[in-house]
């Protein structure tokens, strides 16, 4: 039986379309025995890999991730006889490959937690390692960030003791991903320290710096520090158009972000007609041009139908949505406050139609910036009206407790004097 025949034939049979009968013998190639072939072993290897490989392709095409798994399987006994980086690096391409087939994330889940069960009868721990990195990416992917962070934290112990610091780096800005994910911003800036004290002692590839940047922008964004996430979201967009990668259009948004955030919206006209922005013009840049321009105008109106046109642009992504939120509540304040300035006495409805807000978004919106002390006056929802005052106020009841209570210190003051020389 001469196998590159046999892997001529298979391949074939793929090119016209014939997958069943190829997969067919692509699988008889995989699972013939070294008694039966005629070949030096190390051909044998070669022959098998090219058709495990073969077949995988030929599984992704149909978007069977089932038979993936299965194939998987199937070539455990063939992974004892290669190198083990031979393995690992199969084992790897089996995993990113059923990442092409969509709406796959469980499939992949599962099959990472087999691969790990099957390192660890192995002893690979290298690969093991490799894999649970890949599976706490799956975790986080699908927002099971509290599973994704028990993986990580189990991996970290253990990777350090190795110091492989390559993978190690890569657990650590996932972390970050996570803790950014999960809202605690301290421990996401500490994973990020980590992250870059690790990154200063290997080389660090340029995409892998580029997400290093770009995390310490969002961070810095997140603690409201605007001005140097714009500095960190520039070195990413940077680093990111020298590779052509896609990240550059999500680090140049932030960058306008930034802007817009610290009251510069009519910074980002400027930049987006800049020879580098040129390249990355679309709805993305657009979108954030919109808001901009709602910010300029204190247009709410503007703002919400910026929400509404481009949604994928703004309200879906994590980042973007979470500070125009801030935004969009500063612009809801600046509104109410430039309403109710001519007024003493203004019905909460008058306000709610200008604005063009529901009453109760209205009313729980001016509630609030009463106990906050950003609005001075007092709801009458009786009369429902805001009275608004020009100067500090406070009713004749605060005075006359005042006074209650000076009496009440006196009398208390008597009592312990009379007390005393009884005694």
């Amino acid at each position: 039986m001469q196998l590159a025949a046999l892997l001529e034939q298979a391949d074939e049979k793929r090119a016209t379309h014939c997958y069943q009968e190829a997969e067919k013998i692509y699988l008889e190639l995989l699972t013939c025995s070294k008694g039966e072939l005629s070949e030096e072993q190390e051909n044998i290897l070669k022959y098998k890999e090219q058709a495990a490989l073969a077949l995988l392709d030929l599984f992704v095409d149909q978007k069977q991730a089932e038979k993936i798994v299965e194939l998987t399987r199937k070539l455990r006994p063939f992974f004892g006889q290669v190198a083990k980086a031979k393995t690992a690096k199969l084992i790897r391409v089996v995993l990113d490959r059923v990442a092409f087939i969509p709406n796959t994330e469980q499939i992949q889940i599962d099959l990472c937690l087999e691969t790990i069960e099957w390192c660890r009868q192995e002893k690979r721990t290298f690969l093991r390692q490799r894999v649970q990195a890949k599976l706490a990416a799956l975790y986080f992917q699908t927002q099971r960030y509290l599973e994704s962070l028990a993986v990580l934290t189990e991996l970290l112990k253990e990777v350090k003791k190795l110091d492989d610091k390559s993978l190690l780096l890569e657990i650590q800005l996932l972390e970050c991903r996570v803790q950014l994910a999960l809202r605690n911003i301290p421990k996401a800036r500490g994973a990020l320290t980590s992250a870059r004290t690790t990154a200063n002692a290997i080389y660090v590839p340029p995409g892998l710096q580029g997400e290093v940047d770009l995390l310490a922008g969002i961070v810095s964004a997140e603690e409201h520090d605007y001005k140097t996430a714009y500095s960190y979201f520039y070195e990413s967009f940077e680093g990111f158009s020298n590779l052509g990668d896609e990240r550059a259009i999500s680090s140049f948004k932030y960058m306008l972000l930034c802007k817009i955030m610290t009251k510069q919206a009519e910074d980002v006209t400027s930049l987006i007609s800049t020879k580098f922005a040129l390249r990355y013009s679309g709805k993305a840049v657009d979108a954030m041009l919109a808001i901009s321009r709602a910010h300029q105008n204190r247009s709410l109106a503007q703002f919400q139908q910026a929400l509404k046109e481009y949604p994928e642009e703004l309200t879906y992504d994590v980042v973007i949505h979470s500070h125009l939120s801030e935004l969009y509540d500063t612009l809801l304040q600046q509104n109410i406050l430039r309403i109710v300035e001519p007024f003493s006495r203004v019905e909460i409805t008058h306000i709610a139609e200008l604005i063009g807000l529901s009453l109760e978004t209205v009313e729980n919106k001016i509630s609030q910036m009463i106990l906050d002390g950003q609005l001075k006056g007092t709801l009458d929802q009786g009369a429902n009206c805001l009275i608004t005052f020009t100067q500090d106020y406070f009713p004749k009841t605060y005075y006359h407790s005042l006074q209650t209570m000076r009496e009440m210190s006196r009398v208390v003051d008597i009592l312990f004097e009379n007390a005393s020389l009884l005694s």
